[in-house]
């Protein structure tokens, strides 16, 4: 199973085509807490090879910028408890034969000092997990790095992968960033057969679903997407929005743009920590007084509320 180097919640996770590096400025300076350089579905066949160059590549890269302070954007993150510079990720291609065992190939070459962990594409069950862990394993213990850390985050794109979400999360401590990636037209609309909506109502209980699966499987920081209308910035907020309601702690996003909008919804503001503060003064108050409920601002409140703004306060660096 192996050892969970301590992650970090992630609000924004950009996708960056892997034959496009030279993108990876544009995605720090709006503020991304990761990006995703995409081995898989952005990269034509015929350039796959010299995308995984150029992403391996960028990887190292990224171990000199950081060496050097090359954290821009890193005040927004540490304000939203997700400190340090943008975390990068690789999604490799699917690692089955119909792909010539490319993911493999991917893996290797990429997972390195500097990356921070592996999108895994096409998960249908455990057991593709099991052979991605122990590929990183190898991996780490190639370059000398500890057990666990490379981070995976599996995308359930079937409906097994889906179906199997809670065993799938199970597969791996390595695994963080667990949930449900809905897009229009995309894999998981073909292999459910939903219709999209900007509303999303079809696929909310899908989204719902794969969350409790990854909390009950004690994956700590769940993210969904995508929203796929790169002007329509109000839709993308009410998406969000919606997904920050159910419980998720992230998105994926495909354009810079989305990036402010995501990194808004995803981080408390600063009265809601304000009021984590005062809730968490007047039930220490009550508890003192010999009471274990107080009314708090028009509401009845006791320790499993104040917990719940402990938890808040400490993830945003308010405690």
């Amino acid at each position: 199973m192996g050892v969970t180097t301590h992650r970090v919640p992630l609000r924004s996770l950009l996708f960056v085509p892997g034959s496009r590096t030279d993108w990876l400025p544009k995605a720090e300076a709006a503020g991304a807490d990761a990006a995703i350089l995409d081995l898989e579905d952005a990269v034509p066949e015929d350039g796959k090879t010299a995308a995984r160059e150029a992403v391996a590549g960028a990887v190292d890269r990224s171990v000199a910028g950081a060496a050097n302070g090359a954290v821009s954007g890193a005040e927004d993150r540490e304000a939203a408890g997700t400190s340090g510079p943008m975390r990068l990720l690789v999604r490799i291609n699917a690692l089955d034969r119909a792909t010539g065992w490319q993911g493999a190939d991917d893996l290797r070459a990429v997972a390195r000092p500097g990356l921070y962990g592996i999108v895994l594409p096409k998960v249908s069950g455990p057991e593709d997990v099991t052979t991605a862990d122990r590929l990183l394993a190898w991996c780490e213990r190639e370059h000398g790095l500890p057990e666990g850390h490379f981070a995976l985050l599996p995308l359930l794109e079937t409906a097994r992968g889906l179906r199997e979400a809670y065993a799938i999360g199970r597969a791996a401590t390595r695994i963080a960033h667990l949930g449900a990636v809905t897009a229009p037209g995309g894999d998981v609309e073909r292999a459910i057969g939903y219709r999209w909506s900007p509303e999303g109502e079809e696929t909310r209980e899908l989204r719902a679903r794969a969350l409790l699966d990854a909390r009950a499987a004690d994956r700590p920081h769940p993210v969904a997407g995508l929203w796929a209308d790169v002007a329509d910035l109000a839709g993308l907020r009410r998406f969000a929005e919606q997904n920050r309601a159910l419980g998720y702690e992230g998105m994926a996003v495909i354009h810079p743009s989305h990036v402010p909008v995501v990194n808004e919804v995803f981080a408390p503001d600063a009265e809601e920590l304000a009021r984590c503060g005062r809730l968490i003064a007047a039930v220490e108050r009550a508890q003192a007084e010999g009471a274990g409920a107080v009314l708090f601002e028009g509401r009845m409140v006791d320790e499993a509320m104040a917990a719940t703004a402990r938890h808040t306060l400490a993830r945003h660096g308010g405690g």
